[in-house]
């Protein structure tokens, strides 16, 4: 829906062909352009004030229709999955930010350009409409939630900017998971 120029270009390098709708969409109009696959970018917005973009994101986890959310689209991921948002009281701003991948335990020197964070559980597993969701990636300066996967859906989202094309590409891989979703491999 909104989308960084990088981004698309992230995704074409892994095959995937990528349409850019806007935020009014509705998942019918997704559908019309033959999407396998539902990413949501970075945004500016309020997620608390955003109910069209998770609504539809919704409706896509309930098809069973593979996400990736960046940023943004982090923050409507979880609210999407029934967890509160909140304004941080210092953004996360700038480049060379470190975030554990709990799914690999590997840390990530990242870019960071957010002000609000998903209010999920970093200690265990949550159970959600959609099924267990955990927290897949944590800010180590403050503990701030910075990724989600839904274990039971084809779904996982990201607070930071893995797309950041002057910052660090530790975090590129994901859209290789991306990629791996869409084929049906992950």
């Amino acid at each position: 829906l909104g989308i960084k120029a990088n981004t698309p270009r992230m995704l074409a390098v892994r095959g995937v062909e990528t349409h850019v709708l806007p935020a009014t969409a509705t998942l019918d109009d997704v559908l019309a352009t033959g999407a396998r696959g539902l990413f949501f970018s970075n945004g500016p917005g309020d997620p608390a004030a955003t109910t069209g973009q998770v609504d539809l994101l919704r409706e896509a986890l309930e098809r069973g229709i593979p996400y990736f959310g960046i940023c943004f689209g982090n923050q409507l991921f979880g609210r999407a999955l029934g967890f509160d948002t909140y304004k941080l009281t210092y953004g996360h701003r700038g480049i060379n930010q470190p975030v554990l991948d709990r799914t690999t335990g590997k840390v990530e020197v990242t870019a960071h350009n957010h002000g609000f964070a998903v209010d999920a559980p970093i200690d265990a597993p949550a159970s959600t409409d959609f099924g267990t969701v955990e927290v897949s990636h944590v800010c180590l300066n403050d503990d701030v939630v910075e990724g989600l996967i839904a274990r039971d859906t084809r779904a996982f989202s990201v607070q930071y900017h893995p797309e950041a094309a002057a910052g660090p590409h530790d975090a590129a891989y994901l859209f290789d998971r991306f990629a791996e979703l869409l084929e049906g491999r992950g």
